[in-house]
């Protein structure tokens, strides 16, 4: 294939890595003066919001940052709840990852089902609501300008309701350019920016505020005689992928948008690379495109030839410090792979430096020879940890699950499956991260979730069930990149878990357990939190009326990481200063441990026995009579029996292959069954007690003793 010269690709911070000479863009005039979100009057797109929170993410920055200052670390102990308002009339279903704006005095919110409503900000009261008619779709926030409120319908639709009444002011189907449905609509200067996903191709789109007429489209993988399709093996491009999930960010002075773009997910799998040689631009990679005409500038890319689904597919944030001594405009990248690209946003040069570091290969995977790494180093953990059986639970939040193969980072797979950390649900994934005015440092909140990668798993990596998924909140430096502060948490809060920090020094998140916790930005100590009744899987937002600062956040509930032991519900909640409305009560908290692929069976039903490398018919209560090594492929794979039961172990004689069970992380037992061989334990204790096969972990089984 023609390839572009590697000097060329690795434009911005890459190129300056590798030494290449690298000529900034010449910037077009730039938009007149910047309207602050919603087209309200001037502001820059770096200027923190105050008494509204136009937009997701706050400002064009998205640096999920409030200038108000009266909800502080002195009084955040007498924070309660102003108001809660059961949206949907107290659903517990649904996929819950919107995030509310605030504009006037007025909350704008959408719900699992789709419908938007408008809530006012000091009473909780429901001002109007608009019925979605095209079915539930996940939905992650409105944008509000020019009066109008735009929001996303089934089918590829953006929808303009009037901004006092909710009616229709105009719908308008767009299909060309992939799915059009979940990303965040943001609005500046009579332009809506919206992603596409879910589809063979998907591309970045600017519509007309007026009427959903295309304005410009920028795909995410190019077609021919487009900048980067030479990039793409063949035909490759037709399916690759590249979707830009999250909302982007803006900077009028410049004139530019940043739009971050997914992994390749054509040609069989996410996984498998092997018919797509080259680097897939855009892939994993952030590209700053000309505001008004969609003209490409600059691109970094931070992922070559991704073939494990840890694309930094994040909301950019836009910070202005200095490095050095020297005013910089930065854009600070990163999520899944656990490290920040700070990049120049004029640019796209690299004022801290990253390398492009040799990786192992695997030729039938036609993997890249180096990926980039911040020289500064990534701010969590990037290799799975051999913790020995029997030790510490859970352990190390890095602790393998016995049996895989263990690997780092970006080491390539084929058919043996690669346990590897972050892995594709770990990392920071696509919570909102946030730069705090006061601290100058960028927070964000992550998942420890190891992920096995290989050509047998149907989609884009294997999660490996018995695991402990939890994560924490780092805090980072963007001026230097390193990290000044990293705390542990119970769960993983890398899915939509938006971080909010506040000129009261304070930082606010929501976990998958319903609690809202006020975090001291400088250090990371807990001061506060509250139970909302659901898991919140959005960003607080704060506000002010009548010179009260509010603390909004919407508690609903999304299935990522934990499926359906998440809690839902449709909790529009708003706090302040001495708030009196009572905590809800606390739903059973998510289950933090991956669970296994099938439901409980009574042991009495089947003996007390697990046949191994066998799949289970609940239907029928039968063993398969195939050897397997697919992920339920223990019979059954959820075993349920009294304090004192013994349970056997069986390798049917007519297997092929010694077959094992391994129990993790409390290690009671290690065994490995030749064909017609048995092995026979008895549970002494309550609990729930995990295994795997030796021959391939894939087959996980549990047992349930009660």
């Amino acid at each position: 294939m023609a390839e572009i010269p590697r000097r060329a690709l690795l434009t911005g911070a890459a190129a300056t890595a590798v030494g290449a000479a690298l000529t900034p863009a010449v910037a077009e005039a730039a938009p007149e003066s910047a309207a602050r979100p919603g087209g309200h009057g001037g502001s820059h797109c770096t200027t923190p919001g105050g008494a509204d929170f136009p937009k997701v993410g706050g400002n064009y920055g998205n640096q999920n940052y409030t200038s108000l200052h009266r909800i502080n670390r002195s009084t955040v102990d007498r924070l309660g709840g102003a108001w809660l308002n059961r949206i949907e009339g107290g659903i517990d279903t649904g996929t819950n990852q919107s995030t509310a704006v605030a504009v006037d005095g007025v909350l704008y919110i959408e719900s699992a089902f789709g419908n938007v409503f408008a809530v006012d900000g000091a009473t909780g009261v429901t001002k109007w609501v608009y019925r979605q008619t095209r079915g539930t779709v996940t939905r992650r926030g409105v944008a509000v300008g020019d009066g109008k409120v735009f929001t996303h319908g089934r089918g590829s639709w953006i929808i303009a309701l009037d901004q006092e009444t909710g009616a229709v002011a105009w719908e308008r189907q767009v299909s060309e350019y992939g799915n059009m449905e979940k990303v965040a609509v943001t609005h500046y200067d009579g332009i809506l920016y919206v992603g596409t996903h879910d589809s063979d191709r998907a591309a970045a789109l600017a519509l007309d505020a007026r009427n959903g007429d295309v304005v410009w489209h920028f795909w995410g993988a190019p077609e021919p005689g487009e900048f980067g399709n030479e990039t793409w093996e063949g035909t490759s491009w037709q399916n690759g992928g590249a979707a830009p999930w999250m909302h982007p960010a803006l900077d009028p002075e410049l004139g530019l948008v940043y739009w971050t773009f997914g992994n390749p997910r054509g040609n069989r799998s996410s996984q498998d690379g092997s018919q797509r040689g080259g680097l897939n631009l855009f892939s994993s990679s952030i590209v700053a495109m000309d505001l008004k005409t969609g003209r490409y500038r600059w691109h970094f890319q931070s992922i070559h030839h991704g073939i494990w689904d840890m694309d930094n597919t994040m909301a950019p944030v836009l910070v202005d410090t200095r490095i050095r001594g020297r005013d910089r405009k930065l854009v600070v990248y990163g999520s899944k792979s656990g490290m920040y690209f700070i990049l120049d946003r004029e640019d796209g040069s690299a004022p801290l430096g990253i390398d492009e570091v040799p990786v192992p290969q695997e030729p039938r995977q036609k993997t890249w020879p180096t990926q980039p790494f911040p020289r500064q180093g990534a701010w969590t953990e990037t290799r799975v940890v051999d913790q020995p059986l029997g030790t510490a639970i859970p352990g190390d939040p890095n602790r393998a699950v016995p049996n895989y193969v263990q690997g780092s980072l970006y080491d390539p797979h084929w058919d043996v499956p690669i346990l590897s950390i972050p892995g594709h649900g770990g990392g920071a994934d696509w919570s909102h991260q946030s730069f705090s005015h006061r601290t100058g440092l960028v927070y964000t909140g992550y998942g420890y979730v190891a992920a096995a990668h290989s050509l047998t798993e149907a989609s884009n990596g294997l999660r490996p069930p018995g695991e402990y998924q939890t994560g924490g909140v780092v805090a980072v430096d963007p001026a230097t990149n390193r990290v000044r502060w990293k705390k542990h948490m119970p769960y993983s809060l890398a899915h939509g878990n938006g971080i909010l920090t506040t000129a009261g020094d304070l930082l606010f998140i929501g976990q998958p357990d319903g609690n809202l916790l006020a975090l001291d930005a400088r250090d990371g100590r807990e001061l506060w939190r509250f139970q909302t009744g659901a898991a919140i899987s959005s960003s607080p937002i704060s506000y002010e009326i009548d010179g009260e600062q509010y603390l909004a956040v919407y508690a609903g509930g999304t299935g990522i990481p934990y499926g359906n032991s998440a809690p839902r519900g449709d909790h529009l909640w708003a706090f302040k200063i001495g708030g009196t409305v009572a905590a809800a009560a606390a739903p059973p908290p998510p289950v933090v441990r991956r669970p296994v692929s099938g439901g409980p069976v009574e042991g009495s039903t089947v003996g007390d026995t697990v046949v191994l490398a066998r799949i289970y018919n609940p239907a029928t209560g039968t063993v398969g009579t195939v050897e397997s090594t697919a992920v339920n492929a223990m019979a059954p794979t959820h075993l349920r029996v009294p304090v004192g039961t013994t349970v056997t172990f069986v390798n049917p004689a007519d297997n092929v292959n010694v077959h094992g069970a391994t129990q993790f992380f409390e290690g009671l037992f290690d065994i490995r069954l030749q064909p017609g061989e048995s092995f026979s334990y008895t549970f002494t204790t309550k609990g729930e007690y995990f295994f795997n096969d030796s021959f391939s972990p894939r087959p996980t089984g549990k047992v349930e003793v009660y």
